[in-house]
């Protein structure tokens, strides 16, 4: 009985141990893979790695719709170009920023433009004398257009965003929103456009070309008078 016990021992420590199939070895290979293309990718190892996995711009828009004309009865005499640092901070009561709230730096560019409303011109504003040689135009004042922002020129510095707006975010059709900062840029250079001298620039502007384009017809004296 003693020597059975031994050579069960001795049998039972020459057989060789258990060696991992390939599938368990898979996972392990694919890691080792993906951190290889990581670093390769990182310390340019491998040109046109980028190129393999980027990304592709499909355009599938649509045929773009007329949806109605207007007959513009103005002169666009001036436009001015204006750029505004936005730093909106939306704060929620009783709750950290780092909790739910947000703050966005944002660099909104834009145009605004002024004219001259002829439409509002009517026969008693244009006086002639006899020969045709005198006329005085009493035209309004002129008018600030909406500002038009630059979406080449605008973008986002940074955004700051508490955990429920993140989470918010995930479950978002329009994640990251930038129509409030849009709004307020525009609100921004619309204000500066009033203190601006665009307005005066535009009748300054009409002006000359009014009185280019009768000089050319004959008249050697006009004037223009904005009420």
């Amino acid at each position: 009985m003693p020597s059975t016990d031994v050579k069960s021992e001795e049998s039972q420590a020459a057989q060789p141990a258990p060696r991992m199939s390939w599938w368990s070895k898979l996972p392990l290979a694919i890691l080792v893979v993906l951190a290889l293309f990581f670093v390769g990718s990182r310390l340019d190892l491998f040109p046109g790695f980028d190129d393999l996995f980027g990304s592709e711009n499909h355009d599938r828009t649509g045929p773009t719709l007329l949806q109605s004309i207007q007959d513009l009865d103005r002169y666009e005499a001036a436009s001015g170009n204006f750029q505004v640092v936005v730093d909106l901070e939306k704060d929620a009561k009783y709750l950290p920023d780092a909790i739910r709230g947000s703050r966005t730096l944002y660099v909104g560019a834009g145009t605004v433009g002024a004219y001259v409303d002829f439409g509002k011109i009517t026969d008693d504003k244009v006086q002639v004398n006899e020969d045709r040689t005198t006329a005085t135009l009493h035209l309004p004042h002129a008018q600030l257009g909406k500002p038009a922002l630059d979406a080449d020129r605008s973008y986002a510095v940074s955004k700051q965003r508490g955990l429920l707006d993140r989470l918010g975010d995930l479950f978002s059709d329009n994640p990251g929103d930038e129509r409030a900062v849009n709004q307020l840029a525009a609100k921004h250079i619309g204000e500066a456009a009033k203190d601006s001298e665009l307005t005066s620039r535009a009748e300054k502007n009409t002006t000359s070309m009014l009185q280019g384009l009768l000089h050319s017809l004959g008249f050697t004296q006009v004037s223009v008078v904005y009420a």
